[in-house]
């Protein structure tokens, strides 16, 4: 595994020749050995359409290519930090959650009303969320981070499981997502809380959420 935890606002990764992590740009804390880091325009594995994506959604600034013979201890504002192992399957995070990732995983944006007709513009204009989520694939793993702690949530068929979306990190597996309003549309209009709408997740699979649902 290539991320350690050191506590929950910690992580270290070992760094290898031929190999290479990408992070969030000022996530870096400390490393020892021979490391470099390398803004990286392209947006990781995902070229271009990736890096449109995350500007869209608000980041201004590149991932970091992080290479050479060494360990990397990563966080960002004390936030809680996360490590999710993938085995082939597909992590979808918001892009503003992702702290660093295995080079080894393939990634690319997936916009969030592609899957839930308006869910997207909701999240966008009425919770502050970005459009847009970062999808990685593949064999390694993703540190992701959250307030006040994560807990996974399974998903299973039948059994559909509604969650603030303020609260939502990350899902994996087999999943829908849709919007379910709880108020009218007009009543909606300027909240920013669950009560107003869930986001809706059915099939199989699981979901992140956070303990607080204060924005990154």
């Amino acid at each position: 595994m290539p991320f350690r935890e050191i506590n929950s606002k910690m992580v270290e990764a070992t760094v290898a020749p031929g190999q290479r992590l990408f992070s969030q740009r000022g996530a870096m804390l400390a490393y020892r050995g021979e490391v470099s880091f390398t803004p990286n325009i392209q947006g990781g594995q995902g070229g271009l359409m990736s890096m449109i994506g995350r500007r869209v959604a608000n980041e201004a600034t590149p991932l970091m290519t992080v290479e050479g013979s060494g360990t990397v201890m990563f966080g960002h504002g004390g936030h809680h930090i996360q490590v999710i192992n993938l085995s082939g399957d597909t992590l979808y995070v918001e892009a503003d959650r992702l702290l660093a990732f295995d080079g080894t995983l393939q990634q690319s944006t997936m916009f969030m009303g592609s899957q839930g007709g308006v869910m997207g513009m909701v999240r966008g204009q009425v919770t502050g969320q970005g459009l847009f989520t970062t999808t990685l694939t593949g064999h390694g793993a993703v540190a992701v981070m959250a307030h006040g702690g994560v807990i996974e949530v399974p998903i299973t068929p039948g059994r559909e499981i509604h969650v603030d979306p303020q609260a939502y990190v990350a899902h994996h597996g087999d999943v829908r997502n849709k919007l379910s309003a709880s108020v009218g549309w007009r009543e909606m209009v300027g909240r920013g809380s669950g009560e107003a709408f869930q986001l809706e997740l059915s099939g199989s699979g699981a979901v992140f959420v956070q303990a607080s649902e204060e924005k990154l």
